[in-house]
């Protein structure tokens, strides 16, 4: 059934999933996630059928993609293979109309986890993400929870999503203490226009043995070829009229321009470029693509395939490098006396002038 397709640890787990991974956010296409995609059931079989064959075993989906019907057309579409796939889905969002609808309450989670399995037609889950950050919700009262479902066997993993590194520091503190279930994964928004996460999380994530799932890796179009400089998208576009994620446009155009020559020198799409880039960062253990077609499923899977020079990568960092920040930069300059092989009475001796 596999494809061949490089294989990465989830997390500190033994559990081994592809380093691209099929997102579902364009199955069902109700409410707002009609902009996104309206993918139906026939349609949903070919595209996961492509995708096993390229070798891909890990599927992402959550209970709010169109209100829970992405995972039911994710459940049919992996029918009896199910077992031997890794299948991912979240919890937070808002479900339905009351107050306790949406959160990550024990009673939120408890309730949402027998939706998401019935929906999925499955007895567990391997992966059960949290969609966000709750203000309203003691730590201590989501990881119980999680770890429950960990215990019931209904889950077999946790993983988070969309935290900053202060909420994922102190949820993996909180499981240490109390030996309950950790958050093996983060799903959060990375792209090559679009590095912020690098500044803290990706620090967090190498020390914590926390992995990385990326989610808009094309940063919601930009990065897909249909943008340039003296192109602004073709219309109907989503990111013509819906700015997300955020892109800042100088920036953005810059990486743009690199991307461009690297793809003309390896003819291959813009896309492809920037989906590879991602995949050789070495925090990345899995890449989120979705695709309204098969063309563009087709072109986004061959990104396993490209590799960029080194050369090609120092011009790709360059182009795409985040302006320093406080205290980012004084770490980097401190560090130096640290870190570099200069021997300490030379150091001394150029720091130590008036």
């Amino acid at each position: 059934m596999f494809g061949r397709m490089n294989q990465r640890s989830l997390g500190r787990t033994g559990l081994r999933v592809s380093e691209l991974c099929f997102g579902t956010m364009t199955f069902g296409g109700d409410g707002i996630y009609q902009a996104i995609g309206s993918t139906a059931q026939a349609e949903a079989d070919r595209l996961v059928g492509i995708c096993l064959d390229a070798g891909i075993n890990f599927f992402d989906t959550a209970d709010t993609y169109s209100m829970g019907n992405a995972e039911t057309i994710l459940g049919k579409a992996l029918g009896a293979r199910r077992k031997e796939l890794v299948v991912a889905s979240k919890v937070r969002g808002r479900v339905g109309p009351g107050p306790n609808a949406v959160g990550l309450s024990r009673g939120h989670i408890l309730d949402a986890i027998d939706g998401s399995l019935r929906r999925l037609g499955t007895d567990y889950i391997d992966l059960y993400q949290i969609h966000g950050y709750d203000a309203l919700t003691p730590w201590e009262e989501t990881l119980r929870a999680l770890d429950d479902l960990v215990r019931a066997g209904k889950v077999r993993y946790i993983g988070a999503s969309n935290l900053a590194a202060w909420h994922l520091m102190k949820a993996l503190g909180i499981s240490e203490r109390d030996r309950l279930a950790r958050f093996e994964t983060i799903q959060s928004y990375y792209s090559i226009a679009g590095r912020d996460l690098e500044r803290e999380l990706v620090p967090l994530m190498e020390s914590e043995g926390v992995g990385l799932l990326i989610w808009s890796p094309l940063a919601g179009g930009f990065l897909s070829g249909k943008f340039a400089r003296d192109r602004k998208g073709p219309e109907g576009a989503r990111r013509v009229s819906f700015n997300f994620p955020p892109v800042d446009e100088t920036r953005g155009y810059a990486v743009l321009d690199v991307l461009a020559e690297v793809a003309r020198e390896h003819e291959v799409s813009v896309a492809r470029v920037a989906l590879s880039w991602l995949l050789h960062q070495k925090v990345t253990t899995s890449v989120i693509v979705g695709a309204r077609n098969e063309t563009q499923l087709r072109d986004n899977l061959a990104a396993a395939e490209l590799k960029l020079s080194a050369a090609q990568l120092e011009r790709l960092d360059t182009a795409s490098a985040l302006p320093p920040e406080y205290p980012g930069w004084m770490i980097t300059v401190q560090g130096r006396d640290r870190l570099e092989a200069i021997s300490p009475e030379k150091r001394f001796a150029s720091t130590a002038k008036p």
